[in-house]
């Protein structure tokens, strides 16, 4: 069963776009300017708004989703990055789940990222259905049918690669707006800047009692506060140490004698892929339940049902009027992103079985085992760090969610985890090249 469904994908691959492997190795500037090329068509697809919708000034309904899955609302990047890693999130369920066997031979891994990428497409298509007949761009009878097809025609144009950059720039255009933002609003009190450190000044020289004014600006409610900010800093610092975590294993080449290194597992084995499957999970079903709730584009946040007990709590006053709450959230994000993290090594080449063929095929053992102990070993190692570190992502995102750090604690995870692998591509490429001067010039 599991071969014919990869059968079955295969003649679609061949018309799918497919970017071919570089044939010779791509010097650090100019991997630098490609991606900034495609930042660039990002950002401007975020500014281009769809043709034909109503109106788009109501409370957005998926506005605690669009840092996470990056997209912008009423653009061409609406639904952001949501189908391609939907698709994902399906077909490695599929795969855990055993309904489809994806073998070691690259064949398989290929028909399975085809398979990817086609559920992706339709996945696409399927959204932006479901986004204009359930009237976010406003009543279809009104719209008309000629334009509703056009709005979906248009968001079928949404980027399928550089997940990791797009949502690392959205979250961080985030914080830096929420940090510096010079739009001002009226809250009852007067005139307030919306960026909390710009809000600092602004207190400290309008207000005659300071003290006053620094609590305002530590504690304002609605509106980003100083607290927001260095709760944001603190997680970051947070999973920047959790990201030394690891242990190293001892090897040595099998073919040259006193050739010896090691193999390091990370706490974050599977880096931030559990959280960014969560994600897609819950906007999902966030999607499915305005469908079938009809609540249309009123509300911006989940108020009762599963949706709302899979979402966090708004700040932690909201953990104490509904503890139950906190408790069924928290149970969830660990819950799920253990699962996730456990699962995705078995599909995605990661699993003790493919790093020992790995080192295999390098001729590299591990120090003190044979071949087939080899397995065992890792065995002792790889399942554990996915799980627990799975565990560790969630719990950080929790704890992110409950001291209300900009951007939500799933999006700052993310942001945190994709710089830093940035930094390790950089870091790698320098001690490559042999300096800085080398790397860029």
């Amino acid at each position: 069963m599991a071969i014919k469904f990869l059968e079955f994908v295969k003649p679609f691959c061949a018309v799918l776009p497919e970017i071919a492997k570089p044939d010779r190795k791509i010097q650090f500037r100019e991997k630098v300017l490609w991606t900034a090329i495609t930042l660039f068509i990002f950002l401007v697809c975020c500014q281009i708004p769809l043709f034909g919708i109503m109106s788009s000034d109501s409370a957005d309904p998926f506005y605690w989703m669009r840092v996470i899955m990056a997209s912008n609302r009423g653009t061409l990047m609406e639904l952001g990055i949501s189908p391609i890693v939907t698709s994902g999130l399906i077909m490695q369920l599929l795969a855990g789940a055993k309904i489809i066997e994806v073998g070691d031979t690259p064949k398989d891994r290929a028909l399975f990222n085809g398979a990817q990428k086609l559920f992706g497409m339709v996945i696409t298509i399927g959204q932006a259905i479901v986004y204009v007949m359930t009237g976010m761009y406003g009543d279809p009878s009104d719209i008309g049918a000629g334009v509703c097809l056009l709005i979906i025609i248009q968001k079928g144009y949404g980027l399928g690669s550089g997940i990791s950059l797009f949502i690392a720039t959205n979250i961080c255009e985030t914080i830096v707006w929420k940090a510096f933002s010079p739009a001002t609003v009226n809250t009852g009190r007067g005139t307030e800047f919306e960026g909390a450190i710009i809000a600092l000044f602004h207190l400290l020289a309008t207000k005659q009692d300071k003290v006053r004014a620094l609590r305002e600006a530590f504690y304002r409610q609605n509106l980003p506060n100083l607290m927001n900010l260095l709760s944001t800093v603190l997680v970051f610092a947070i999973v920047i140490y959790f990201q030394g975590f690891r242990v190293d294993l001892p090897i040595k080449s099998a073919r040259y004698r006193g050739q010896y290194s090691s193999y390091p597992i990370k706490l974050f084995y599977t880096s931030n892929i559990p959280i960014i499957l969560q994600s897609a999970l819950v906007s999902n079903l966030y999607v499915i339940s305005q469908d079938i709730g009809g609540g249309g584009p009123a509300r911006s946040y989940p108020i009762g049902g599963l949706c709302y007990y899979l979402s966090p709590p708004e700040t932690l006053s909201h953990v104490a009027e509904d503890p139950i709450h906190a408790v069924l959230y928290i149970i969830f994000m660990l819950g799920s992103c253990a699962f996730f993290s456990k699962t995705w090594i078995d599909v995605s080449g990661s699993s003790a079985k493919d790093v020992a063929k790995q080192l295999k095929e390098q001729q590299m053992v591990m120090r003190g085992h044979r071949d087939k102990s080899m397995i065992h070993e890792l065995n002792r190692y790889i399942p554990i760090a996915a799980a627990f570190g799975g565990l560790c992502i969630g719990a950080l995102s929790v704890l992110a969610d409950f001291l209300g750090a900009i951007g939500s604690g799933t999006g700052i995870l993310l942001a945190v985890t994709i710089i830093y692998q940035y930094f390790e591509i950089f870091v790698k490429e320098q001690s490559e090249m042999g300096g800085m001067s080398t790397l860029l010039f």
